[in-house]
């Protein structure tokens, strides 16, 4: 696949994850009103809530996702190198200079968002800056914006806001009927207990669902694609190499990642400590299996 049919690709399964949230949501609150016998007006509610929703993260998800994470505006006295490798590799690239944000945590790390070009952001963590020399910062800066011009900022950020969106309805419905199982009679409770269940299988089952959404949404090919535009464009792969051994070896994981925000970054961040979780997610290929490529170049 080209770069421009990539990018298509990216633009179409953008909506797709969209619409499937908006029949998700949907659907949660039109089971919610069959429990409580009015289904079409929380069908209604349902529907606006998604809407309201989907659209806004087409539109806000940076803003969002930079909020979660604690990101603050680079400063370019302090930033030097992170502003002045991004703005040579932005001439070299022709793309426009992305927002530069960076988050306080030692854990080294970076990922950038955004809806297009024009509106991406690059945030790095200090601890990304403090241990990356120059060189090792370009591959890593040149990686990122590699994602900014195949459009996988678009599709990632929106569903990290998604994902998380869809977890905070599914946690509600779980306390709502806990809360008012407490409120009915006995033969009301018994009349309606296997429509309760059915919410409860429901809601387990949900997260199993969104990480399915997010490994159909996130291929392991974009890293992959990713690692060998930051090549063409630096020309030189010892430099991401040097990143990514680096990143690696650091032993702790980011505090301030989520798990709907945790395939934006460059690498895992939640480290050796929840190995099992990048396994169940599966977006990220393993850093060896991507230095071993990136030595082949």
């Amino acid at each position: 696949m080209g770069v421009y049919q990539q990018i298509s690709a990216n633009k179409r399964r953008t909506f797709f994850i969209i619409f499937i949230f908006i029949f998700l949501v949907s659907g949660f609150f039109y089971l919610i009103g069959q429990y409580f016998q009015s289904p079409g007006s929380y069908f209604v509610i349902g529907l606006l809530f998604s809407l309201f929703s989907g659209i806004g993260s087409y539109f806000y998800s940076d803003k969002i996702v930079l909020f979660t994470l604690g990101a603050k505006p680079a400063d370019k006295k302090r930033d030097f190198d992170f502003y002045t490798v991004t703005e040579n590799l932005c001439l070299a690239s022709g793309l426009p200079m992305p927002k530069l944000y960076v988050i306080d945590d030692p854990s080294p790390n970076a990922f950038a968002t955004g809806r297009d070009p024009k509106h991406s952001v690059v945030c790095a963590t200090t601890g990304l800056l403090k241990i990356l020399d120059r060189s090792d910062l370009e591959g890593v800066v040149a990686h990122e914006l590699s994602h900014i011009k195949n459009y996988d900022i678009l599709l990632a950020t929106v569903v990290s806001v998604l994902v998380g969106t869809i977890s905070l309805v599914a946690d509600w419905i779980l306390r709502s009927f806990w809360w008012r199982a407490g409120d009915r009679d006995n033969s009301d409770r018994n009349n309606r207990q296997p429509i309760f269940f059915l919410f409860f299988i429901f809601a387990l089952i949900i997260m199993p669902i969104v990480a399915t959404l997010i490994q159909l949404a996130l291929s392991r090919r974009r890293e992959f694609l990713a690692d060998a535009s930051s090549v063409l464009l630096t020309r030189n792969p010892n430099g991401l190499i040097s990143a990514l051994e680096k990143i690696s070896r650091y032993p702790y994981p980011m505090r301030h990642a989520t798990t709907s925000t945790a395939h934006l970054f460059i690498t895992n961040p939640f480290k050796k400590s929840s190995a099992w979780f990048l396994n169940l997610f599966n977006t990220h290929p393993p850093v060896e299996e991507r230095i071993k490529m990136l030595k082949q170049m």
